[in-house]
């Protein structure tokens, strides 16, 4: 079975590591995902990855509420993309939050940081964000098994703009979104090492915000004279970036 196809066989995500044996006692959740969910019958033929690379085909088996899988064949597939970018995502309403982790892992995205902004309009702290980060990691979970992808991007505990700003002073590239004073994507070199990609809130980065961006060795980036929504932004980033230096 060619790579291509065997993404479109039903993937599901295995917490455990999975064994070298011939056989695997599905957790309860994914068993339910299968069976009650997407009425799969035994023998129907399965993917299971368990975020170390790699995946596994396997059959389905079982009745009632034990299902087992038969592995049949371990392959070394990899869809990671060569360029290693992580969204740097401000805070945003709603379910906006969602529906960008889960098409920032769909696009390659090797991580989410979720940072509060000055103007974000949701507020995050304590016991409620780690629950919402909690629930973001099985959106991207959820978004690998769509996609393909065999390794979970991670997606990092809610941080402060200026604690995340101290805390990657000397690593990775990182490039802002900003519309009036950035320079086009066609005008940026290749990454060479790992790139953060910053995107504002709903109402935009604040002045002082993008002062301290910068003034921090931020690179200053443009998606062109319209505005784009912070859901549109970041997900148009990872597009032009992938076309210009990553798989696309």
């Amino acid at each position: 079975m060619s790579p291509y196809t065997s993404t479109m066989l039903p993937r599901f995500f295995s917490p455990e590591p999975l064994p070298t044996g011939d056989c695997l006692e599905l957790p309860e959740a994914v068993a339910h995902h299968a069976v009650r969910v997407l009425r799969l019958p035994a023998g129907a033929r399965i993917v299971l990855f368990d975020g170390r690379g790699g995946e596994v085909e396997a059959v389905l088996e079982g009745q009632g509420k034990r299902w087992t899988a038969r592995l049949v064949e371990r392959r070394d597939a990899e869809r990671e993309s060569p360029l290693r970018v992580v969204l740097v995502q401000a805070l945003a309403s709603g379910d906006k939050m969602d529906w960008v982790v889960q098409k920032a892992v769909e696009l390659g995205a090797a991580g989410v940081i979720p940072v509060r902004a000055e103007r974000s309009v949701l507020r995050l702290s304590g016991e409620r964000a780690d629950k919402r980060v909690a629930h973001w990691r099985e959106v991207a979970v959820s978004a690998c098994e769509q996609s393909g992808r065999n390794r979970v991007p991670e997606v990092a505990p809610v941080l402060d703009l200026r604690d995340y700003l101290a805390g990657t002073r000397d690593g990775p590239l990182r490039l802002i979104l900003d519309p009036v004073g950035g320079r086009r994507f066609a005008a940026q070199e290749r990454p060479v090492r790992e790139c953060h990609l910053l995107i504002g809130p709903e109402g935009g980065w604040s002045g002082d915000e993008l002062a301290a961006c910068l003034a921090a060795g931020c690179t200053g980036i443009t998606l062109g004279p319209r505005v784009l929504r912070t859901e549109t932004a970041g997900l148009a980033a990872l597009a032009a970036m992938q076309a210009l230096w990553g798989d696309f």
